[in-house]
This record gives C-alpha cells, sequence and structure tokens, in this order.
C-alpha cells in the first residue's frame, strides 16, 4: 500500500511533538549506541532543553523564533536518520563517533542563546559566527561530561559543517569516516530546515533574525521569499549534492527500512515547497500581502506580524 500524502507528512515531521521527535532519535540512536552511551546523550539532551527554556545556570532563554529548540530537535533526529540511511547503505561508523555526530547536531545552534548577563537584543545578533560561540559551549559543557579533548574537537569540526561559508573540504578530519559523519551534520541542518512542513511560514520568522543581524542581501520579508528558490537551487542543492559529498542520497535508504517508504520524504518535502513558492510567485509578484494571504500554517504568519 502506498501511503497517504498525511502519513507521509507525518512520518517526516514530528517537531510539533517535542516528545514523540525526541523518542524516534532515541530508537535510531539505540541501534548504535552502547546503553552507556545512550544514557549519557539522554543526559545532554535534558541538558539542551534546560539551556534552551532558560533553565540552565548562566543563560537565558532561546528568543530566536526560528532557530528554536524544535529547529534543534528536527536537525538531530534528521542527523540519526542519516546516520541509519548510511549504515543501511553499508557506510558504517563507530558507535563512539556516531555518540559524537549526534551531539553536536544538538549543540551546533546553542551559540544562539545569551548568557543572563546580555540583555541587548536577542540571540539573532550572533547569527554570523554563532557556530564558534557554539563550540566554545561544547569546550566548556563536555569535558564535565568525560569527554577527552580529541572527541571535543572532532566534535566542534562536525559542527562547522554547518557554516554556509565555510567550504567543507576545508574542515580537517582525521578519516573519511569522520568527514562523512562531519557532512551528515551539515546536511541534516540543511534538510531540517528546508522539509519542515512549516518552512515556508516560517522564513518570515527568519528574516526578523536576519533584520537584527543586519545581514545583507535581504531588505525586506518580500525579497527573501522571492529568492528562496534561487538559494534552493544555487546554493543549497550545489551544497548538498556537491559540497557534502551528496551524503543525502542514503536519506531514502533509511524510509525504506525503518518505515517501509520507497523515498526520500525530506527532497520530497523540499520540492513541494519549491514549487508551492514558484506558483505563489507567479500569482503574487510583488504583493508580500498575497503571499501572506497564502501562507496561513501554524499561525506563524500570525506570530511574524504581531498579530
Amino acid at each position: 500500500m502506498t501511503p497517504s500524502n498525511s502519513d507521509r507528512t507525518n512520518a517526516l515531521i514530528l517537531v510539533s511533538d517535542v516528545d514523540a521527535t525526541i523518542e524516534e532519535t532515541l530508537k535510531i540512536a539505540a541501534r548504535f549506541l552502547a546503553t552507556s552511551d545512550l544514557d549519557l546523550f539522554e543526559g545532554i539532551f535534558k541538558d539542551i532543553d534546560l539551556l534552551f527554556r532558560g533553565q540552565y545556570p548562566g543563560y537565558r532563554s532561546s528568543n530566536t523564533k526560528y532557530h528554536d529548540f524544535e529547529h534543534t530537535i528536527s536537525v538531530v533526529l534528521a542527523t540519526a536518520r542519516l546516520i541509519h540511511g548510511c549504515d543501511v547503505d553499508g557506510l558504517g561508523f563507530q558507535p563512539r563517533d556516531i555518540l559524537l555526530t549526534l551531539i553536536a547536531s544538538l549543540l551546533h545552534d546553542v551559540g544562539l542563546i545569551q548568557e543572563k548577563d546580555d540583555q541587548e537584543g536577542s540571540g539573532a545578533k550572533y547569527t554570523v559566527g554563532h557556530e564558534e560561540r557554539s563550540i566554545a559551549f561544547l569546550r566548556e559543557y563536555l569535558p564535565g561530561k568525560g569527554f577527552p579533548e580529541e572527541e571535543i574537537e572532532t566534535c566542534a569540526n562536525f559542527i562547522r559543517c554547518t557554516i554556509l561559508s565555510l567550504p567543507p573540504a576545508e574542515v580537517p578530519f582525521p578519516s573519511p569516516e569522520h568527514r562523512n559523519l562531519g557532512y551528515i551534520v551539515g546536511t541534516a541542518d540543511l534538510l531540517a530546515q528546508m522539509a519542515d512542513r512549516f518552512y515556508l511560514e516560517k522564513l518570515l520568522l527568519l528574516y526578523k533574525e536576519f533584520e537584527e543581524a543586519r545581514l545583507p542581501g535581504f531588505d525586506s520579508e518580500l525579497e527573501l521569499l522571492q529568492k528562496t528558490k534561487a538559494f534552493f537551487e544555487i546554493v543549497a542543492q550545489k551544497r548538498l549534492n556537491d559540497d557534502l559529498g551528496g551524503i543525502c542520497q542514503h536519506m531514502r535508504a533509511h524510509f525504506q527500512q525503518w518505515l517501509s517508504i520507497d523515498a526520500d520524504l525530506y527532497s520530497e518535502s523540499i520540492n513541494n515547497h519549491i514549487t508551492y513558492l514558484e506558483a505563489l510567485t507567479e500569482k503574487c509578484g510583488n504583493s508580500l500581502d498575497c503571499y501572506l494571504d497564502n501562507l496561513r500554517r501554524g499561525g506563524i504568519v500570525q506570530k511574524s506580524q504581531g498579530e
């Protein structure tokens, strides 16, 4: 039986239910990690949840509306799925390296969270360079969990694979296996964002972050929406298929083996978004109101417009 569109969406997008997303991630992780490492990963997951909530010592709660905890756990889930897909396709990894990869995906955006005494603006002001702030947190946090320096630096380089301005080939790794794991983290970060069922609506929240960070290239929400198709075709596809080694091709194997769905649901969802965005561009032209009228899922437009 071919799964319905709603079944496919539900199989892909769990982040509206944080507990379900974490549960699915841990199920996949349990296939690869020893019990002690799985328990360690669960404990780190709980700490990072507290960090985003503002219940971790020395930090404010996360206040970036696009790069929030839902985004983070969606990246961790995509990372776990890709690791599993690679394994199904014969690209095996050492369990300890898998643990480091999952941790890197979990910590990759914590640099957007402000310290308690940082009361100016939001964490979005750290958009440029937030990955190195994430690495600084990692270097302070992981020694207390018993990780040696070598593993911490490997984890740091996994995070660097999410820096869009940095060619992944320039990130140093001790082996092809470690490089593939770094590429998995970079790939998962892109796929999880663009396949999110509310991706097009969330672009309005992303613009707010870009605006605070004073990133050039987007003078309005309308311009960001209009340029998203080009970003996908010129930047994202090249990065996924070339710079990150095409590791994304192994996602299909995960869904085949795990859910008996013979498709890469991430690519499917992304292509659907781009197709809909093309139709909106033709329909709406330069009318932001027209875009907003046609992007109504999840109440996100209202949130972005302060309604």
